[in-house]
């Protein structure tokens, strides 16, 4: 039989564990959230869409960007998706919705207000309802991720991509680079693109740009 020493040493033991366990899954969904996929390559197609990325009620109010920046941003969708409508062209949203118990809280504690599966608020913002004639949601910052864009864009046969969206930094940056990852041509719109930080997404815009995006 172990001592009482002996028994409280198998405790912390268990205990250093099981948070060991919990800060590695915690940095494993950290890095899926953030990270651009990969994918198949895609063939050539020449078919193009308009994506609409996080264009949602919750995150479109003063408290993620101001007036003006919403203002500028709306016009230009308005245009990018009167065009695609004159072009015969898809006009897709990507909804965020983050999901599962870790994602959920790491998002809770690093991104307050932001939409989470089953939240209020998820849908497009007033001013975006009834442009998309296409609506998927993600749970993680790059659209590709869960295969379901690869499948719709795959049916539609389109090839290039022109992007419009909210924090370019992020979610909009990420669906940019697995667009690239699959050979994708991109288009970054970037009137159409609203950013909380304006170096850090010029920064972002020539990085891909690199890779072979335009900025129009």
């Amino acid at each position: 039989m172990l001592s009482l020493s002996g028994q409280a040493a198998m405790i912390w033991t268990a205990m250093a564990l099981l948070g060991g366990g919990l800060l590695v899954w915690a940095w494993i969904v950290a890095r899926r959230m953030v990270r651009a996929s990969q994918g198949t390559p895609v063939p050539p197609r020449a078919g193009a869409a308009l994506l609409l990325i996080e264009l949602q009620d919750c995150l479109w109010s003063d408290t993620q960007h101001d007036a003006a920046t919403r203002a500028r941003v709306e016009a230009a969708v308005a245009r990018e998706v009167e065009l695609a409508r004159q072009r015969d062209q898809p006009v897709i949203a990507l909804r965020q919705e983050w999901h599962g118990l870790m994602a959920r809280l790491i998002v809770r504690l690093t991104r307050p207000g932001a939409p989470t599966r089953g939240s209020a608020d998820v849908e497009l913002a007033p001013a975006f309802r009834g442009m998309a004639d296409h609506v998927i949601v993600k749970p993680v910052e790059d659209g590709f991720e869960t295969g379901a864009l690869d499948a719709l864009l795959d049916m539609l046969r389109v090839g290039r991509l022109r992007l419009v969206g909210r924090e370019g930094c992020a979610g909009l940056a990420r669906t940019a680079q697995g667009a690239l990852n699959r050979g994708y041509e991109v288009e970054l719109v970037r009137d159409g693109i609203a950013a909380t930080d304006s170096a850090a997404l010029d920064a972002v815009l020539e990085a891909l740009t690199s890779q072979g995006a335009r900025v129009v």
